[in-house]
């Protein structure tokens, strides 16, 4: 056997041992150690990269759930912090849906693998110039930039071994997941004020925090303006408390 065909014959047994025999001559006591030790890999890895996933599974529905990840994927990266996802993309992509399959499971492991993203993210959290102590309302507020905008069917942010809903609620899930300045990941659920206002600091560099105060009023049909523009300052400066706005951008 020539040696690519026996490295061929070799990966696809370590892949999928069930389906693809060992190569010829070696003995299985040794390509054992091979199978066990790039399985268990990434098995680890990825039980440690969606510990809510993992911990609705038993230990063989989960290595079940990675093997055909492992047997099937074709990853397109060398890197073990992208191994996450490329198993997102498997899930997205390749799996078609069983019926042990959670009906949230793509939902909640693309919530995890943000968390994860954003963790990894090697931008600072203040690589946008601000300043910090601006006028939110007069001033154009600058949005952190390591923050995600998600909305899901399902609740995903409170799913547990105790609570694995069976059918989404009537109303989408709206949360915000950011990166802090002490670089620990956080969330928030969304009312529609927040989102529309969080979506808006994301598009707008232009205008004042009233100015889109306003505009979110009009847009949702609240009565009173000005009773949401005030509201509004609180809701800015919590969010610049929390380090999801980072300050209003400098003037020239």
């Amino acid at each position: 056997m020539k040696l690519a065909e026996l490295q061929q014959s070799f990966t696809a047994h370590i892949r999928d041992p069930e389906r693809a025999p060992a190569p010829d001559g070696i003995e299985d006591r040794r390509m054992k150690i091979y199978r066990d030790l790039f399985f268990n890999n990434i098995q680890s890895l990825l039980a440690s990269n969606f510990p809510v996933l993992r911990s609705l599974y038993d230990q063989g529905g989960w290595r079940t759930l990675v093997r055909d990840f492992y047997a099937h994927h074709r990853s397109r990266t060398p890197l073990f912090p992208e191994i996450a996802r490329e198993f997102l993309q498997y899930l997205q992509d390749e799996r078609e849906a069983r019926p042990e399959d959670p009906p949230f499971l793509l939902e909640l492991a693309h919530y995890e693998w943000v968390e994860l993203a954003l963790d990894l993210d090697e931008r600072a959290v203040d690589s946008v110039a601000a300043n910090p102590d601006g006028d939110l309302l007069d001033g154009r507020p600058v949005l952190n930039p390591l923050t995600r905008l998600l909305g899901y069917r399902f609740p995903v942010h409170r799913i547990r071994t105790d609570f694995r809903p069976t059918e989404p609620p009537p109303q989408t899930t709206h949360l915000l997941v950011y990166r802090n300045r002490d670089d620990d990941v956080k969330f928030m659920q969304l009312n529609a004020v927040t989102q529309h206002l969080l979506e808006r600091l994301g598009r707008d560099d232009d205008a004042s925090g009233r100015e889109i105060l306003v505009e979110i009023a009009s847009e949702i049909g609240h009565a009173d303006a000005q009773r949401l523009v005030e509201a509004g300052a609180d809701l800015l400066a919590d969010l610049r408390q929390r380090g999801v706005v980072l300050g209003t951008r400098p003037t020239a």
